[in-house]
């Protein structure tokens, strides 16, 4: 089917005029550079910077002293599709965060966060000139190869709002990822959507991280198909939900939250090798217990290279 579809585009390519584009071979090229398509190697990067200034006690925004978080996760990543429906990913987060208060002072520290290796696989495709359709699953396995020495329960809280789960690297425990997701365009207009649940055992300190879900989503528009290159606007809703933490079986009272973000995203994809995203959340409801900081906003992109 997919070897079909390039033979179908390279014909259309060679017969089309130089003011029409074909639009299954753009939208094609562009899956083919955000790793899904045929066998063979990608790799790149993803990054994510979240500005943590707002302090909230029950849920209500309270008077914050001067208490904040800078996090920078990077996400190093290598992927090899053995086939055009089954792939194999490896992810090591790379994490930078600053954090501070009036009566604590500034601080900074770095390191590598939990590794995790995802299989995914494409259960239905369905392309057409004007109309395509991708439904595809994942699972894998996280591993605790990052410092979860802030979990340490003899370690004071930093600040009112700011916690050692709120600054470790990793978790200490081996956890699962499960997830899936779809995109589904007509003509030049398109919408995605994706889940994960990661599934948490105990860890380091006998500190369990509560299984937590996230998804992203929402519509866009192609705003130029070409032959080599393509770029689209997108209206993203994304957000996370989780329970208490426990600590020994005990439950945290600070550590549970449901969050729902909107923004912009720009994807542009050029030939079948290159794929960039870039965009921008901002929190429109938060729901928290007990003293947390909570996000002002985030900024994320990402770098996709089909070799």
């Amino acid at each position: 089917m997919q070897k079909f579809i390039v033979v179908w585009c390279l014909l259309g390519l060679l017969y089309a005029g130089p003011v029409m584009a074909c639009d299954l071979c753009a939208v094609y090229a562009a899956t083919e550079a955000q790793g899904r398509g045929d066998g063979g190697w990608y790799g790149g990067v993803a990054g994510q910077f979240t500005y943590y200034n707002t302090l909230q006690s029950g849920g209500h925004t309270v008077g914050n002293d001067g208490e904040y978080i800078d996090s920078l996760v990077s996400q190093v990543f290598v992927g090899y599709n053995i086939n055009d429906r089954f792939g194999v990913q490896a992810n090591l987060p790379v994490i930078y965060r600053a954090y501070g208060s009036s009566a604590g002072g500034n601080h900074d520290e770095s390191g590598i966060g939990d590794l995790s290796l995802i299989g995914n696989y494409l259960i239905y495709q369905k392309i057409e000139e004007d109309f395509t359709f991708n439904w595809t699953a994942l699972g894998g396995i996280k591993f605790p190869t990052g410092s979860a020495e802030h979990l340490n329960p003899n370690e004071p809280d930093f600040s009112t709002g700011i916690g050692g789960h709120d600054l470790t690297m990793g978790s200490g425990s081996y956890d699962g990822l499960i997830g899936t997701g779809v995109f589904a365009r007509w003509k030049r207009l398109f919408l995605t959507a994706n889940m994960q649940y990661t599934i948490r055992s105990a860890g380091a300190f006998d500190y369990q991280i509560a299984n937590d879900l996230s998804w992203n989503g929402g519509p866009g528009i192609y705003l130029v198909l070409g032959h080599k290159h393509t770029l689209a606007g997108q209206f993203v809703v994304s957000g996370e939900t989780k329970g208490q933490d426990t600590v020994q079986g005990v439950p945290t009272d600070d550590t549970a939250e449901t969050i729902v973000y909107v923004g912009p995203q720009i994807n542009f994809t050029w030939s079948t090798r290159l794929s960039a995203q870039v965009g921008a959340d901002l929190p429109v409801s938060i729901r928290s217990t007990g003293d947390q900081l909570v996000p002002n906003y985030r900024t994320h992109a990402a770098l996709t290279w089909r070799f």
